[in-house]
């Protein structure tokens, strides 16, 4: 019923029959009125229980603004399951909070936010001497006379422009090259799997995004910290050099890799962290490799992961990059809120956004189907929105 249908002059016995009307109208009605005659839209909602209670008392806006910015990532119906969000400003967690069933200690697997890891090590590699970013990279097979993957560098790689034969996420997906290494035929050597692929264009001049590039810079790290060994061998010295220069270090004490069976590291896919841990590494990237004022990787190389590619302004090594592709693809914002912003994304919508100019960083770890990717950055960049750039 509208107030129209009410009658515009009360008839002489409206005492009587008003009572009635009202009944019938009932708590959804009166609410109606009650929002009709007020100033200014409706107020919000209130917020459900604990979502208030997620953020600090004071997180450098608006407490209840955050809140809701937080909740929508749990409520809004078009952003899948939301697992986990972490949001850190200045160095210090303003919200945190957790779906039923997920704890603060459980680990959850980061999916392609790995691949950051990986670059991260390596650049750890290329600071003590044993490879060279712009060398060529560390495959012996492509090193034969007249194989023009010897032409591929390590930079190239990082970029993801290494010109092999990689088709991710292809349809039918029994069909797509990550399935296929990770899963298929390539599961126990995923590395060996990904090297064996032919050119496709010529190294360094087009962008493909490639678990499988991945799998090779885990391979080169493998055969540096551990050449010729047998795969125990290589797992053990490669998860060695990652707790002792890695995860003590930044205090990631939850992270962890797994391995396929030749002994290489899954390092496109498959590192484990808790949701504070990869909020920890955002915020280890956001300060440069730093922590603590300890440089654990050198600024440079952290300056060279923010950069964009020659052949993708929207990815640098191995990070996406808040700038537009120039393509349909959109991954972050499209350079909206500030082309400062970079992030890690993993499949099935898990996200570290790291805004430096705000001094922010976000994690979001969870289940979202990719028709849904725009609404979850949409609700992403509502709370980037919310922390003004210095």
């Amino acid at each position: 019923m509208t107030l129209r249908s009410l009658p515009s002059r009360p008839p002489a016995r409206s005492p009587r029959v008003f009572p009635s009307i009202l009944s019938g109208l009932g708590l959804a009605a009166l609410a109606l009125l009650a929002a009709c005659s007020q100033d200014g839209p409706p107020p919000d909602p209130p917020l459900p229980e604990g979502a208030l209670e997620a953020v600090v008392d004071d997180p450098g806006v608006p407490r209840e603004k955050l809140a809701r910015a937080v909740d929508a990532l749990f409520s809004d119906d078009d952003v899948g399951e939301t697992q986990a969000v972490v949001v850190m400003h200045a160095g210090e967690v303003v919200a945190e909070r957790y779906a039923e069933g997920f704890e603060p200690e459980m680990r959850f697997v980061g999916w392609s936010l790995s691949k950051s890891v990986t670059a991260v090590l390596t650049g750890m590699m290329v600071a003590d001497g044993r490879m060279a970013l712009n060398g060529a990279a560390h495959v012996p097979q492509w090193q034969r006379m007249g194989d023009p993957r010897s032409g591929i560098t390590l930079r190239h790689l990082l970029q993801m422009r290494s010109g092999l034969r990689h088709k991710e996420g292809s349809e039918p997906a029994y069909k797509s090259d990550d399935v296929r290494m990770l899963f298929l035929d390539g599961r126990a050597n995923t590395a060996g799997w990904a090297e064996a692929q032919s050119l496709e264009h010529e190294p360094g001049t087009t962008f493909a995004y490639s678990s499988a590039t991945t799998a090779i810079l885990s391979d080169i790290l493998a055969d540096t910290v551990a050449p010729d060994a047998d795969s125990e061998t290589r797992q053990q010295a490669m998860q060695e050099f990652v707790d002792a220069r890695l995860a003590v270090p930044l205090g990631m004490t939850s992270l962890t890799g797994e391995y396929d069976a030749s002994g290489t590291l899954l390092g496109a896919s498959s590192f484990w962290a808790t949701a504070r841990d990869w909020a920890k590494f955002g915020e280890f990237l956001r300060n440069y490799g730093s922590i603590a004022g300890a440089q654990i990787v050198p600024r440079g190389w952290i300056e060279f992961m923010r950069s964009p590619s020659p052949a993708s302004p929207d990815y640098g090594g191995q990070l996406w990059l808040n700038r537009p592709s120039g393509t349909e693809r959109e991954v972050l914002f499209g350079g909206n809120h500030g082309e400062d912003i970079f992030g890690a994304v993993g499949h099935l919508g898990q996200y570290i956004i790291v805004a430096p100019e705000r001094r922010l960083t976000i994690v979001r770890l969870g289940w979202t189907q990719e028709e849904n990717r725009d609404s979850l950055t949409q609700d992403l960049a509502d709370i980037v929105a919310l922390y003004p750039s210095r």
